[in-house]
């Protein structure tokens, strides 16, 4: 899987190589549709130009935990509410109705962001809950701290995307290194929402990054390049 400690990307004028988790793979150009926190956990051979690697070392990705809560029926919908919740306590600041287009079963997605998925994705996870419910019934009463089942995952646990929504730009690395974000590398093209110029973080931006990324390739291949 790319991403993967081991995974080597050899590039030069003739093309490109990517190795990893045992598989070899040539191409005469290749898109890498991942963050740029993790594209920089890659080895390159050449290794990148420093414009490059100071980039992906300049954009880490956010802090999100995600929480389902699995309810018999979307009971909210018959007190009036709609299902959608946004607050500035925390720690979950926002709730959405994502129940099945059946109705059942009910489900409330909720996300706990930035600094509180920082502080919370390390409480012991009975605590972690607890905090999670109390906010559900302070949106949609009492019922709501009765869920069948809870479901929750910290993003930044995860070893293959180290966060969620997306990698995001501190001050002033986008003035410093924005530059390097799409432009190609030689025969690497680059792609993710992270380089979206619509719908940014969004799955909407990574589907038309990886159209752009796409275009740049056909275009250099149909140059000759």
């Amino acid at each position: 899987m790319l991403g993967a400690p081991a995974s080597v990307v050899r590039h030069d004028p003739g093309g490109v190589v990517v190795e990893a988790d045992g598989r070899t793979v040539a191409a005469e150009r290749a898109i890498l549709a991942i963050p740029p926190a993790l594209a920089g956990r890659l080895s390159y051979r050449p290794a990148l130009p420093g414009w490059r690697s100071q980039l992906t070392q300049r954009v880490p990705m956010g802090s999100v935990v995600k929480v389902h809560a699995l309810y018999d029926r979307p009971f909210w919908r018959q007190d009036g509410l709609s299902g959608l919740a946004v607050s500035d306590n925390g720690p979950v600041e926002v709730v959405y109705d994502n129940s099945p287009e059946g109705g059942s079963p009910g489900v409330l997605v909720g996300f706990i962001e930035g600094r509180h998925a920082r502080a919370w994705g390390r409480r012991d996870p009975a605590e972690r809950r607890a905090a999670i419910l109390a906010c559900l019934v302070g949106f949609f009463g009492e019922a709501a701290g009765h869920p069948h089942e809870l479901l929750e995952r910290s993003w930044a646990d995860e070893e293959y995307s180290g966060g969620c929504f997306a990698g995001y730009f501190p001050p002033g690395v986008w003035t410093s290194y924005g530059r390097g974000l799409r432009e190609p590398v030689g025969r690497l093209h680059w792609a993710g929402t992270e380089t979206a110029t619509v719908w940014n973080s969004y799955m909407d931006g990574a589907v038309r990054s990886g159209e752009r990324a796409a275009a740049e390739v056909l275009a250099a291949l149909g140059g000759g390049a």
